[in-house]
């Protein structure tokens, strides 16, 4: 790797691990928000809806879109976004700027992962290189939302909630002198005409099925709105399917779908980020409910976990070069599974604080291989002109995961709480308990499907 591509790929990771960070930055600083901005309690889970709706649903819209107007140029536009978006947040003094501001860093995010995904594919041509690359990737994707509760916690307590918003700026100003120097426009030498129906469709009933899971566990898997979401997105994908059939130019050509490895590759993605990310909400619940740790505590209680992260991605291309993508995410799913069920042994006492802190590092490690897994078997073999696609769907896959897993995991301890009397720290320490059982037959169940379903090409013989 000369100095030119390290350069670029420091550019391309410091952007992604920015917008990776942003997804949890605010999460400790909620109350403080509300309180200086107007927000009532009720509403203050609109601050991290409003960005993830817009991450999670637009990815694919617009790394597609990278791929016809470049995707180089699309990176500096979304950079951008974010620069502005973030002053506006630091600044917002009422509540609607505020979210309008969100709205802005989550399209940002929805715009420029998936363009930086792609550029740092072009950059690095299939083979060790590249996995090293993805490994890194995936490594500060995921520990970005663990620093982002760690750093959340430290600019609320230490100077202002605002810096949370203040931080992207300069970060933002940097990628945008650098980019534009170190990297190369790319897009693929064949254009094609955007699949404006499939378009819609798809963005509609991707922000459907966030929504009903966000609205989930805010209220129920059985409130009109959570169900009235779900059938939508059941309705929009079908029509997605419809308009794909028929389409000239479509936006997701099924035909790549039937690929073992692009449809169980981003399955596994999906899970890996929906069980890292779901227990890190479980943990800081117990920490705070249950042994009564204040949230920067409870935040700097998973800095074990993000060294973790950084592990495996380094790590995981050395897996995969010696077992092959297959193996290395089955055996990632097991040795997390069982990380994550050691969990279920926690207990009121303080010293508890041992098993979380080393079954979370030997998970953090176990997540982070199975995240590059995924990316190097989702993103691998493919023409140039399919390789926007396959990063969208990838990115899709990471956003998804992110944004379904909280939800997913406080509907079941918020069910399992309802059948105690009051919330006592024992009642949040059994709910706790009942939701990690369920995260770790998750992994494990994940490695199973992985097993028998994914299909991959037998790894180069290594010198």
């Amino acid at each position: 790797m000369n100095g030119r591509k390290r350069l670029a790929l420091i550019v391309l990771l410091a952007a992604s691990f920015t917008l990776a960070v942003d997804f949890s930055i605010l999460n400790v600083a909620l109350p403080t928000i509300g309180a200086d901005v107007g927000f009532t309690l009720e509403n203050l889970q609109w601050i991290a809806t409003a960005f993830a709706l817009c991450a999670a649903g637009l990815t694919l819209l617009f790394g597609r879109i990278a791929d016809l107007a470049g995707r180089r140029r699309l990176f500096l536009l979304g950079m951008a976004l974010l620069g502005i978006s973030s002053l506006a947040g630091g600044l917002a003094a009422d509540p609607a700027l505020l979210l309008v501001a969100r709205v802005g860093q989550g399209v940002a995010t929805a715009i420029v992962v998936p363009a930086a995904l792609a550029l740092l594919l072009d950059a690095f041509p299939e083979g060790p290189l590249r996995d090293k690359a993805l490994g890194l990737n995936g490594s500060l994707m995921a520990a970005g939302f663990t620093t982002g509760a760690i750093l959340g916690g430290l600019l609320t307590d230490l100077l202002s909630w605002r810096w949370a918003f203040f931080i992207n700026v300069p970060v933002a100003i940097a990628v945008l002198l650098i980019a534009p120097v170190v990297l190369a426009e790319s897009k693929p030498a064949t254009k094609a005409r955007l699949d404006v129906p499939g378009a819609i469709t798809v963005t509609l009933g991707l922000l459907a099925l966030v929504f009903s899971l966000t609205n989930a566990a805010e209220h129920s898997w059985t409130d009109p709105f959570t169900l009235g979401s779900l059938a939508a997105a059941i309705v929009l994908f079908a029509v997605f399917t419809a308009v794909e059939n028929r389409a000239t130019s479509p936006l997701v050509p099924l035909g790549i779908l039937k690929r073992s490895s692009i449809a169980w590759g981003n399955i596994a993605g999906i899970l890996a980020f929906v069980t890292e990310t779901s227990l890190v909400f479980l943990l800081t619940l117990y920490l705070q409910q249950v042994l009564g740790y204040t949230p920067l505590a409870a935040g700097l209680s998973f800095a074990v976990l993000g060294l973790g992260t950084v592990l495996g991605g380094i790590l995981g291309p050395k897996v995969i070069g010696k077992l092959g993508s297959k193996k290395a995410i089955v055996y990632g799913f097991i040795i997390q599974a069982i990380a994550a069920g050691s969990l279920v042994l926690l207990s009121g006492d303080p010293a508890s604080i041992a098993l979380l802190l080393i079954a979370t590092f030997v998970g953090g490690v176990a997540n982070l291989v199975v995240i590059v897994g995924f990316m190097v078997t989702a993103t691998s073999g493919l023409s140039d002109t399919e390789q926007g696609l396959a990063t969208g769907l990838a990115t899709m896959s990471q956003q998804i995961g992110i944004t379904m897993g909280i939800p997913i995991m406080s509907a079941i301890f918020t069910a399992q709480l309802l059948t105690f009397d009051s919330n006592s720290s024992a009642a949040v320490l059994s709910s706790v308990s009942t939701a990690i059982t369920v995260n770790a037959a998750l992994c494990l169940a994940s490695a199973l499907a992985v097993a028998m379903f994914l299909r991959t090409r037998k790894p180069a013989p290594t010198i």
